[in-house]
């Protein structure tokens, strides 16, 4: 296994830590799907807001392209 792997499992192991701990802790905005729906004003109305949804719809595109393509995008 390289240095490489053993840094991913270690990032994706601090992220199961972190949203089990706040999953569990049932506090208000604790998840990490809170802070992102926060970051992103999710349920913010106006136009204001339009161009932080559309950062993150665009990032999720690009990221499904690229895992789906193999790297290609």
């Amino acid at each position: 296994m390289s240095g490489w792997t053993i840094a991913w499992l270690l990032w994706i192991a601090a992220f199961a830590a972190i949203e089990g701990k706040a999953l569990l802790s049932r506090a208000p905005n604790a998840t990490w799907s809170n802070h992102i729906w926060r970051w992103f004003a999710i349920s913010a109305k106006g136009r204001a807001w339009r161009l932080r949804r559309f950062a993150l719809v665009a990032g999720l595109g690009w990221l499904c392209l690229h895992f789906l393509t193999g790297g290609a995008f």
